[in-house]
């Protein structure tokens, strides 16, 4: 009986078949980022976003707002390597957004935009020392 399927469309063997059908699946097997790293990598944007409009505005110098783009950028890399991956374990997520979350303590209080806590007899920051010289001293 003859096939009316297009000799372009049969494979000439299960070899090139297979072959095909993994070279259509493999860039899709890594592209998937969990909820953690997704969200992770939103903060992460989040606080890039607030140091380009701190430097924009002139509330942090030029210098200053290197190193915390050098910080923001390694995390960034981390977290998408990690989203590539597939996989973040919850202490690495957790030690990532704790290294986030100094930097954006850092900035706030660069820009003098930290929370104030108390009477303000420590200047409204809480613990001392998240003043104007965060982390300095």
């Amino acid at each position: 009986m003859r096939s009316f399927t297009p000799k372009t469309l049969r494979p000439k063997t299960l070899k090139t078949a297979t072959l095909a059908a993994l070279l259509v699946t493999v860039p899709f097997a890594g592209a998937y980022a969990g909820p953690r790293e997704t969200a992770l990598i939103n903060q992460i944007e989040s606080v890039d976003t607030g140091i380009q409009a701190a430097m924009q505005a002139n509330r942090i110098k030029p210098d200053e707002a290197r190193g915390l783009r050098t910080q923001v950028g390694q995390l960034d890399r981390a977290a998408r390597r990690a989203a590539r991956d597939g996989t973040m374990p919850a202490t690495r997520y957790h030690q990532m957004l704790t290294q986030l979350d100094h930097v954006s303590q850092r900035l706030r209080a660069a820009t003098g935009s930290a929370f104030l806590v108390g009477s303000g007899g420590d200047g409204g920051y809480y613990p001392n020392g998240y003043g104007p010289n965060y982390p300095k001293g």
